[in-house]
């Protein structure tokens, strides 16, 4: 069976429908599928509910998609990027189910496990576990959670094989892997596309049978969420220089083992950046 399509309008033909319940990966705009969601937002599909750790921001990621209306509802665990969507829910124009994020995970992770549902402490004593079944289990008290099973899940991996196989980079493996195990349908957007076997299978992130289609996307934009830089001090070069040489021939006159070796703190410049 041929997995892969030429495009992701072609990827989402047949599959997504007014009123799905939808997975969609990634963890801020890290590992996002971005072509995808730009032809699910081309496609005009709406009263979507969409499960996602977060909404992206304003005009990127999930974020176009709640600019054009197509959400009704988000069940996610975080949405302190998006000033849409927190225009949006408080105007009443959008539903919100907030899940604390590890239960977020492992609802995506029981339903592609086939575990109707599971019980944590997480939430017991707060909104979280209102109307929800209770449990003592060794003297603690647990709140039932049931599993999430979306129609489609939208995912995003660095590499594929032919059949499926998927290889995830980095972060970018945080949601994609138990998204893609739950939705009945999973459409995977990758960076490169290999044959069948190139993928060591030990390297194997995520097995071909839960993936039913595949769009290559080589130059995703992966945006930069926040970027944030250090206030680096000056640092002496030439003296820092002349200080290491300085012990270099100490220790050739005396032995390494006598020297003492100064550290010489540089302020790194850090940059936070995401995207895989």
């Amino acid at each position: 069976m041929n997995k892969v399509f030429p495009t992701a309008e072609a990827a989402l033909q047949g599959v997504v429908q007014d009123g799905q319940l939808m997975a969609v990966g990634g963890f801020g705009l890290c590992g996002i599928p971005e072509a995808l969601i730009e032809a699910l937002k081309d496609s005009g599909t709406k009263d979507l509910t969409v499960i996602s750790n977060n909404a992206g921001v304003d005009g990127f990621g999930l974020g176009k998609l709640l600019e054009t209306r197509q959400i009704k509802k988000m069940i996610s665990s975080y949405v302190g990027e998006n000033k849409e969507f927190e225009r949006q829910y408080l105007a009443g124009e959008l539903e919100l189910e907030f899940t604390p994020q590890g239960t977020l995970a492992e609802k995506l992770r029981a339903g592609g496990a086939g575990i109707p549902a599971f019980f944590t402490k997480t939430g017991v004593g707060t909104q979280v576990a209102e109307g929800k079944e209770l449990r003592e289990f060794g003297g603690e008290t647990y709140v039932m959670e049931h599993a999430l099973l979306p129609d489609v899940a939208l995912v995003k991996a660095d590499v594929a094989d032919k059949s499926g196989n998927l290889r995830f980079r980095l972060t970018a493996r945080n949601f994609n892997p138990a998204a893609a195990m739950a939705g009945k349908v999973c459409i995977v957007e990758v960076e490169r596309l290999v044959e069948v076997g190139e993928i060591a299978p030990d390297d194997v992130h995520l097995p071909g049978i839960y993936v039913h289609r595949i769009v290559v996307n080589p130059t995703p934009e992966k945006r930069i969420e926040k970027r944030t830089l250090s206030a680096a001090a000056p640092v002496d070069v030439a003296a820092a220089k002349e200080e290491a040489q300085a012990v270099i021939a100490q220790a050739a006159a005396v032995g390494a083992d006598e020297v003492a070796v100064p550290k010489v703190d540089v302020p790194a410049q850090t940059t936070k950046t995401e995207g895989a």
